[in-house]
C-alpha cells in the first residue's frame, strides 16, 4: 500500500480513537508529508474541521508554487468544501482512499484539471462502514445531511 495512504489512515484512526469521524488527510509536496490532519469536528464543536482542512490548517501559509506541486491524500471522497479547498489552491492532485460510502464532487473536480486516483482501499471503506452504522446521527451530520 501507498505509505501516504497508509499515513492518512492513521489520521482517520486517531481520529476515531479520540471521538471522532474517522477520515484522515495528508498533504504531500515533493515526495515528503508535510502536514496531517483528521476530521475533528466532534473534537473541537467545528462546523469546518474536516480532515482536508484540518491538514491544510495544520500546513500553515503555503507559497501558490509549493501547492501546485501537492497532492492531496484523504481516506475518502473530498466533500465540496474541501474540493474548493483543492481548487482554490491549485493542487493538481488528490488520492482517495474510497468513494463509495460517500462521493463528493470528484466529476467537477476533474473537469477543473485536478488528477484525481481512487485506489478503493478496503480498510477505508470498512472504517467508515463501520462508522456510519454505529454512528448516522453523526454522519448525517458530517455530510449535510437530516437525520
Amino acid at each position: 500500500m501507498d505509505e501516504f495512504l497508509e499515513a492518512a489512515i492513521e489520521e482517520a484512526k486517531k481520529g476515531l480513537a479520540e471521538g471522532g469521524i474517522p477520515i484522515g488527510s495528508v498533504l504531500v509536496i515533493d515526495g515528503e508529508i508535510i502536514s496531517r490532519g483528521h476530521n475533528q469536528r466532534v473534537q473541537k464543536g467545528s462546523s469546518i474541521l474536516h480532515a482536508e482542512i484540518d491538514c491544510m490548517e495544520n500546513a500553515g501559509r503555503l507559497k501558490a508554487s509549493d501547492y501546485r506541486r501537492a497532492t492531496l491524500y484523504s481516506t475518502l471522497s473530498p466533500c465540496d468544501m474541501c474540493s474548493g479547498t483543492v481548487l482554490l489552491y491549485g493542487i493538481p492532485n488528490i488520492v482517495i482512499g474510497e468513494n463509495r460510502t460517500f462521493r463528493g464532487p470528484e466529476n467537477y473536480v476533474q473537469s477543473r484539471g485536478v488528477k484525481i486516483l481512487v485506489n478503493d482501499n478496503r480498510e477505508c471503506r470498512l472504517l467508515m462502514e463501520k462508522f456510519i452504522n454505529d454512528h448516522p446521527e453523526l454522519w448525517n451530520e458530517d455530510i449535510g445531511e437530516n437525520f
